[in-house]
């Protein structure tokens, strides 16, 4: 199945019967007319071959809309006839929908149909060229639908046919239509807060709306399905001209390209707070405009008939009440749907008792006077523990994203599926291909391997919701708590990455790792950051060699500095002239054979006194760490963010806890990875 098409609308009529209690009111239509429509997956116009056409069934679902929770009737007859299908069927269900068709039909309402069917098989038509289908000669460029199935037809009230005109079987009334301004009203919007943009989308969907009041032009009435001619035997399609078609990959490509950015415009339009509308618009192919009305009225205020007490006291809008005293509007906004922000004002300044009563939705004992039976009537329920483990996780993410990650741009990022210690291998044979002799014997490539060590483990911590912190009504000490720990957690991987790296460890040959030995190691006045010492770092990384004394054939990519060389490492990276000295007489400035050569990664950590190590000179040049790496970054399953739980507490503790916790291992590799230029003598 390709697609489920929503065809084009046609004429139907409706029996009210009016008088028959007792007997539901019947329809009549033609449910496709065999011509043209225009479908969102096609970039050009479509029509469906009716001879290709399967009706598995001839009582389908006939509901409102296209929509399955709108359920009308069914019908009893479906019959190709003379390129049309027509249809017939009883409004036999008892819904509101079922009572809105028959009543608007009473009332003069322009019904329209429209039939749902799977793709199954379509062909291009190229401009230029003509096909035959339903009776009807088609000129290019448009699609033919050769098989599809008819799964269901629905009362619809405009679409693409807009010549097709509904019959009505009862006497119509006078329809009064409604002024753009009073329709807005009743959808509860105001017209002095929408943007040009919405009022056009709104005022198109408006007209659709509207009952046309003018007569429909004379149109024979439909046969009757008695006296419908069975189907002809099933042709194909004639084409009478003979084009060359177009390239069909490129077609597609189109087509997928187009449908890329609706999606994306869709995604866009909806803000990841409808999803349920997103999912509706991608899967019905609505563009952005209609998306953005449907959104636009999916935002509206309730404004119900009588009025009632609503609970707003819901987990996520007590999340976001919880929240506001640690986070600025700008943050909640991307965390909570507008609706739970406009709801959330009645809670403003709310504490950890009110919080623990509005979750449970029952008064809770006073802690101050019985604290075990508070704990435990506040946690006898699923919506407390659940809101306060979601407000710990979002906090402790928060947190965690507050903390510099450069290690991140030099480090290879990996995972590990357990605590054991993992081995990494590089193949450093020579797989150089060899003349192949005149027996067409080929050579054995040499095939050797160098192995590195990582190793993941778990690094966490504990918090508790504490006896002073509930008498003390505090719910942001609650919420900075969290935020603190994911702070915590991202500064634990940064200092194992950092430490290990500054330390220079010792490796397997006994050298250190960035070391003369290992030609990764350059010291003296030449070794500054500028364009010569840039060039000899250059050259040095470049003379890197395998173990089998071949060429490495990997070039730097990354630039690493201290924060006192960071200016001078974006300014040779991007500057097409540099003056790099500092005396009164400054000659003119050299051209920059550096620019743009190298990602400029800059940190804290490199110069700071509490590491081991340390220089506020000293710079690196580093390979891409995902072809070479030489420091790697293992998480436990891939997960690289801290994962928060809740436990019971121990005795020793009157109160809820938590736990943070994260597994990661870091671990040198292979030091052709890196150069490290002392940057003094």
């Amino acid at each position: 199945m390709l697609s489920m098409l929503h065809f084009e609308p046609c004429d139907l009529t409706i029996d009210a019967a009016a008088g028959e209690a007792k007997t539901p009111p019947r329809f009549s239509m033609v449910a496709y007319t065999g011509g043209l429509m225009r479908v969102s997956i096609f970039p050009f116009p479509a029509v469906v071959n009716l001879e290709g056409m399967d009706i598995e069934d001839q009582k389908l679902p006939v509901r409102l809309d296209h929509d399955s929770r709108q359920g009308v009737g069914h019908t009893d007859r479906v019959q190709i006839d003379g390129g049309r299908l027509h249809a017939e069927g009883v409004i036999s269900r008892s819904t509101s929908w079922a009572r809105d068709v028959v009543e608007s039909g009473r009332n003069g309402f322009p019904w329209k149909s429209s039939i749902g069917a799977p793709v199954r098989e379509y062909e291009f038509v190229p401009e230029g060229a003509n096909v035959r289908a339903n009776g009807r000669s088609f000129a290019g460029p448009i699609y033919v639908v050769q098989k599809s199935v008819l799964k269901e037809i629905s009362f619809v009230d405009s679409g693409a046919d807009t010549k097709a005109t509904a019959k009505v079987a009862a006497h119509s009334k006078e329809t009064t239509m409604k002024t753009f301004a009073e329709w807005l009203k009743a959808q509860n919007l105001d017209e002095s807060k929408l943007g040009e943009d919405e009022k056009k989308a709104l005022r198109a969907k408006y007209e659709t709306e509207q009952p046309k009041i003018e007569s429909p032009a004379p149109t024979s009435a439909p046969k009757p399905i008695e006296q419908l001619a069975s189907p002809a035997p099933p042709k194909q399609p004639v084409v009478e001209a003979k084009t060359p078609e177009p390239d069909p990959i490129a077609v597609r490509r189109e087509r997928e390209a187009a449908e890329t950015l609706r999606i994306e415009a869709v995604r866009k339009a909806c803000g990841g707070k409808f999803t349920e509308i997103e999912a509706k618009a991608i899967a019905e192919g609505w563009s952005e405009k209609e998306t953005r009305v449907e959104v636009l009225l999916a935002s509206r205020p309730e404004a119900p008939g009588i009025h009632v007490v609503q609970n707003l006291s819901t987990p996520a809008v007590l999340e976001a009440a919880a929240l506001m005293s640690v986070l600025p509007t700008s943050r909640l906004e991307k965390l909570f749907a507008a609706q739970v922000l406009e709801a959330v004002h009645r809670y403003r300044g709310i504490g950890i008792q009110e919080l623990g009563e509005l979750a449970c939705g029952q008064r809770l004992p006073r802690f101050t006077r019985d604290g075990d039976g508070w704990l435990r009537a506040a946690f006898s329920t699923v919506s407390l523990p659940g809101i306060l483990s979601n407000l710990a996780n979002k906090m402790l993410l928060e947190g965690f994203t507050y903390v510099e990650d450069s290690w991140r741009r030099i480090c290879r990022v990996a995972s590990v599926n357990d605590f054991k210690q993992h081995t990494r291998y590089r193949m450093t044979g020579s797989f150089k291909f060899q003349k192949v002799a005149a027996d067409g014997e080929l050579k054995h490539g040499e095939l050797s391997e160098q192995t590195f060590t990582q190793q993941a483990d778990t690094h966490g911590i504990m918090f508790a919701l504490t006896r002073q912190m509930i008498i003390n009504d505090d719910v942001g000490a609650l919420a900075d708590i969290p935020r603190q720990i994911g702070m915590g957690a991202a500064e634990a991987i940064a200092d194992a990455a950092w430490t290990l790296w500054l330390s220079n460890p010792t490796q397997s040959d006994g050298n250190a790792f960035f070391s003369a030995a290992h030609k990764n190691y350059s010291e003296g006045a030449d070794t500054a950051l500028s364009i010569d010492g840039l060039t000899a770092a250059e050259v040095l990384f470049a003379d890197q060699t395998k173990p089998n004394g071949r060429p490495l054939g990997i070039p730097a990519s990354i630039l690493l500095a201290p924060t006192a060389l960071k200016v001078a490492a974006e300014l040779l990276m991007t500057a097409a002239q540099v003056n790099e000295t500092t005396t009164a007489n400054k000659p003119k400035p050299a051209d920059n054979p550096h620019r743009g050569k190298f990602q400029v990664v800059s940190s804290t950590y490199l110069a700071n006194a509490s590491f081991t190590g340390n220089s506020s000179k000293a710079w690196y040049l580093l390979a891409d760490p995902n072809r070479l790496p030489a420091l790697e970054v293992a998480f436990l399953n891939g997960v690289d963010r801290p994962t928060v739980e809740r436990a019971d507490a121990d005795f020793n503790t009157l109160g809820v806890q938590f736990r943070g916790y994260i597994d990661f291992g870091v671990k040198e590799q292979d030091w052709r990875g890196a150069l490290k230029m002392k940057g003094e003598s």
